[in-house]
């Protein structure tokens, strides 16, 4: 019998195109069933959400306009951040940001997150780019928590700063960033300087400031004794040196004291410029009053040829003591005027319009 026969059938039964068209099928039909029953389907990988404090640093006011919570950035297909939580404080002429934010990623092998292709770790540098803005900022800490953590802290603060700028500095006053207030002044002192065109404040303002490590920072700088910040309102700018943090603050009950001081090798004509009833004030406040002035020659101790010595009265230095009664505050350190500690042997200046006196303390009289 033949193969295929003069009506092109297949051993003379089936239709060679039927037959081919059959075997495709079945080829395909197998084919299919071979991928299913060898073949696993690539498993999804599993995701999670941890949260990191990013420290921007410092930011031109009007991109810190500009950040707001919710925001978004994708750096890959695979990884996602966003902002839960933004810190402000200034620093310097520009505000500094310190950010919360939720990273989502992939879990790597050994179970840890993996976002943009690294675990997020302490020091790492992560990118933040939206329609607005684009920053950049290093991971200081990760953990489980949406919030930064924040606190407020009351604060003593020394400042010196222009006349007119002391008359501007009240209780009430808010240090705002961005609509946000990250500090509020509660009580200030003024006191004059040996500057009449100079005020030295005493300043007590409470302070949030974010905790990082364990210790709490102000615009980068730790809340702590000696640190110096900048407290900037819509009408001045303190740059303002931590005095006292927390505790029992107070700017100290004010007393007067007779306060006798000592000039020597003064010119006679200064000497003679200097009389009872002469007073220093600010502004409303008598802060000293001349009571009394003693002036004496200032001596000259010559030796001669032959040994001998020989005291003589200068012909134009004079030793001038005064007694005064001073304004003092009294502080967690002692006796101050002027914001200075006052003790025997320190130096006062005081400003008595026609003459500045510039003397050492003898003795404060209780």
């Amino acid at each position: 019998m033949e193969l295929i026969d003069d009506e092109g059938r297949l051993f003379g039964r089936v239709n060679v195109i039927d037959a081919l068209v059959v075997l495709l099928i079945v080829a395909v039909v197998v084919a299919g069933a071979a991928f299913v029953l060898t073949d696993d389907p690539a498993p999804t990988p599993e995701t999670d959400t941890t949260y990191a404090t990013l420290d921007v640093g410092t930011v031109s006011p009007y991109v810190v306009d500009a950040i707001e919570e919710g925001d978004s950035y994708e750096p890959d297909d695979a990884s996602a951040l966003r902002i839960t939580d933004v810190h402000l404080t200034p620093q310097g002429d520009q505000t500094r940001v310190v950010l919360r934010v939720a990273l989502e990623g992939e879990l790597n092998d050994q179970g840890s997150l993996t976002y943009a292709g690294a675990p997020p770790r302490l020091g790492r540098t992560l990118d933040i780019t939206t329609d607005r803005y684009q920053i950049s900022g290093q991971v200081r800490a990760v953990g489980d928590s949406d919030s930064l953590t924040t606190e407020q802290q009351r604060v003593l603060f020394s400042s010196q700063v222009e006349a007119g700028t002391a008359e501007d500095v009240t209780p009430g006053d808010e240090i705002r960033l961005s609509d946000r207030t990250v500090a509020r002044i509660n009580n200030v002192t003024t006191y004059t300087t040996d500057q009449p065109s100079q005020r030295q404040l005493l300043v007590e303002a409470t302070l949030t400031g974010h905790r990082q490590q364990d210790r709490l920072r102000f615009g980068g700088t730790p809340v702590r004794r000696g640190q110096t910040v900048t407290l900037p309102t819509s009408e001045y700018t303190l740059d303002a040196q931590i005095e006292q943090v927390g505790g029992d603050i107070s700017l100290g009950a004010t007393t007067t004291r007779t306060v006798t001081l000592r000039m020597e090798e003064v010119r006679e004509d200064f000497a003679d410029a200097i009389e009872p009833g002469m007073v220093e004030r600010a502004g409303d406040t008598t802060v000293a009053r001349v009571t009394d002035v003693e002036t004496e020659p200032s001596l000259i101790i010559a030796t001669g040829e032959d040994g001998s010595v020989n005291i003589v009265d200068h012909p134009f230095n004079r030793e001038v003591t005064i007694t005064a009664e001073l304004q003092l505050r009294e502080t967690p350190s002692g006796l101050a005027f002027k914001g200075d500690q006052i003790r025997q042997g320190s130096t006062v200046t005081l400003d008595l319009g026609t003459a500045t006196v510039e003397a050492t303390v003898v003795s404060v009289n209780r």
